[in-house]
């Protein structure tokens, strides 16, 4: 590449991150329609391959994704309705806990009180600043009204959602096509090279992350189902979730389980079998899942994972957090091949031999050369 080139490529990258940027409060529709019209477009193809009409292929598509989370919901949601309502209506119960077994406990073995709270003075304070609340919660439910336009964007936001996803679902080879129309003859071959590189690493991680999130929330609610927990479904959604981090799903699980079962059953039997529901989870996920769903082509360590997420929070919000792994799967991607030509190049040696890395043009031909004209009996 030219220096030209290279700078126009530079100011590009420039350009599109400062438009990314400012234009990160709209791009959530466009962002989740993308995810989903990629997860789709392989769907697509096979049914467009079968001589099934493309846009026909979307819908049915469509229609699966629906069925599928419809009948999620409709499992799902009266359960955790359910759920959390007991929670709520056990809140009373669990402060009476606090105060009888847990404080004296932890008073005879630490001599700590952190739970020093009368259930009757909590009860008058409420109703001393139940006016204040009042006010408050009016407070609120105003500004909430007047900010009407905030609900408006998350309502159109939902709504483009789909409709992002259909277009783009329908016309992804077209636009790949177009795109590739775009690329420099040059350097043609080297970008379809590293893109379908990208998309072995994005159509991995994506779907099998995925795919390991809802197996692990539903490993870790069967099991704290099965030694009768009554959040069981809360917190191995939770965990499952959480899992999208490494070792955070089984830290934020064990914990909340541990502390539910401790209010439940009031024994230390329960918590080992919670310690076992989800070390049995944790070592599927890394000896089963991982390896069959996502595979070692990611390459990414935890602590780029976490880094990567905290990143994207806190440089683009929730667009951020949505998009930090993937990009971070596809920059592991242009790290790789960006070591393997440095590697290859003056700055660090003319002699190495990198593994799986063709030589630099011309550097075997060179090599030849210098071979014959060293080798006894060449030509003097």
């Amino acid at each position: 590449m030219t220096t030209t080139q290279k700078t126009f490529g530079l100011m590009l990258i420039v350009v599109v991150a400062i438009a990314i940027y400012y234009l990160r409060p709209i791009l959530t529709p466009f962002v989740a329609g993308m995810i989903l019209a990629y997860l789709g477009d392989p769907l697509v193809d096979r049914l467009e391959a079968r001589r099934v009409n493309r846009t026909v292929g979307v819908l049915i598509v469509f229609v699966g994704f629906a069925l599928l989370l419809g009948g999620a919901a409709f499992i799902m949601v009266p359960m955790l309705v359910n759920e959390v309502s007991s929670l709520v209506r056990d809140i009373p119960l669990l402060i009476a806990w606090l105060q009888q077994t847990a404080s004296p406990w932890l008073v005879a073995t630490f001599n700590i009180d952190p739970f020093d709270i009368s259930l009757e003075s909590l009860k008058a304070r409420l109703l001393e600043n139940w006016q204040q609340a009042g006010g408050l919660v009016g407070q609120v439910v105003q500004n909430v009204t007047a900010s009407g336009a905030m609900l408006l964007t998350t309502v159109t936001s939902l709504a483009l959602t789909p409709v992002v996803a259909f277009y783009l679902m329908r016309d992804w080879d077209i636009v790949v096509a177009r795109i590739r129309e775009m690329i420099p003859r040059h350097l043609e071959s080297e970008t379809v090279r590293l893109t379908k590189e990208c998309d072995g690493v994005l159509s991995e991680f994506l779907r099998g992350q995925l795919l390991i999130m809802f197996l692990l929330g539903c490993i870790y609610a069967l099991g704290l189902s099965l030694i009768g927990l009554d959040l069981a479904l809360l917190i191995g959604m939770l965990a499952g979730l959480a899992s999208i981090v490494p070792y955070l799903g089984f830290a934020v699980g064990i914990v909340a389980a541990m502390f539910a079962a401790l209010f439940q059953f009031q024994d230390a039997i329960h918590l080992v079998y919670v310690l076992i529901v989800f070390l049995i989870g944790q070592g599927l996920e890394g000896m089963v899942l991982t390896p069959w769903l996502v595979g070692d082509r990611i390459g990414l360590h935890p602590v780029a994972v976490i880094f990567a997420v905290l990143a994207g929070g806190q440089l683009f919000g929730f667009i951020g957090i949505l998009l930090a792994l993937p990009v971070a799967a596809v920059a592991m991607v242009f790290i790789r091949h960006l070591h393997i030509n440095y590697l290859r190049s003056e700055l660090y040696g003319d002699s190495l031999d990198v593994p799986g890395a063709d030589p630099p043009q011309g550097q075997g031909d060179q090599q030849g050369d210098s071979g014959k004209a060293e080798s006894p009996g060449s030509e003097s």
